[in-house]
């Protein structure tokens, strides 16, 4: 789960970074009119661009629905895992009745031929099997994940009625240098998201 929110982290930052390098690279053209400008406006501008930002381990570790979602595809994960392993453990037994079959020279060898094909279309059987099982759980594990984005999404949105931010971005440690603890609105965002997340489970 997580390397599927970093992917999404580095995504939004990519998008963040040409937005700056596009609002900063217009900017220099006309500098010489930006400078008179922020002295007649400096005050007006000093709010006109914030950032603000969530630290996403906090919201991975403390709202509830990542929680529940984690604990959930990991019941899956296990069912699936318990599900092979009975499979496989059918397919070694049976592995083990022909060899001794075999040993024992009770066997002719058309059922040896039979026997080895039964084995082999028995692990072909497991193979598209476990497949299918692998692919239905990253199916979940998407269609979960792109609803926990879904709800921090929906939930900025409501947050940010006022315009107060021009972007708010999730943090992650090793893709931001520095930040500014001022503009750091985690508390807000897990409070936000688990008072909605605990009324839509009530």
């Amino acid at each position: 789960m997580k390397n599927g929110l970093v992917v999404l982290n580095i995504t939004l930052l990519i998008a963040v970074a040409v937005l700056f390098y596009l609002h900063f690279s217009s900017g220099k053209k006309n500098s010489t009119t930006i400078n008179s400008a922020k002295q007649d406006n400096s005050s007006s501008n000093s709010n006109l661009f914030r950032i603000g930002y969530f630290e996403m381990d906090s919201i991975e570790s403390n709202f509830v629905m990542v929680k529940d979602v984690k604990a959930e595809l990991s019941k899956k994960e296990d069912a699936i895992n318990t599900q092979l392993a009975r499979i496989n453990k059918a397919i070694q037994d049976k592995a083990n009745e022909y060899q001794k079959k075999a040993q024992s020279g009770t066997m002719t060898p058309d059922q040896i031929q039979a026997a080895q094909n039964d084995m082999v279309e028995r692990q072909r059987s497991f193979d598209i099997q476990k497949q299918q099982l692998d692919q239905e759980y990253k199916d979940v594990y998407m269609r979960r994940m792109q609803e926990v984005r879904s709800k921090i999404e929906d939930f900025l949105k409501e947050y940010n009625k006022d315009k107060k931010y021009s972007y708010i971005f999730s943090y992650e440690p090793g893709l931001i240098y520095y930040r500014d603890s001022a503009y750091n609105i985690t508390a807000d965002v897990v409070n936000g998201l688990n008072k909605i997340y605990s009324k839509k489970k009530d």
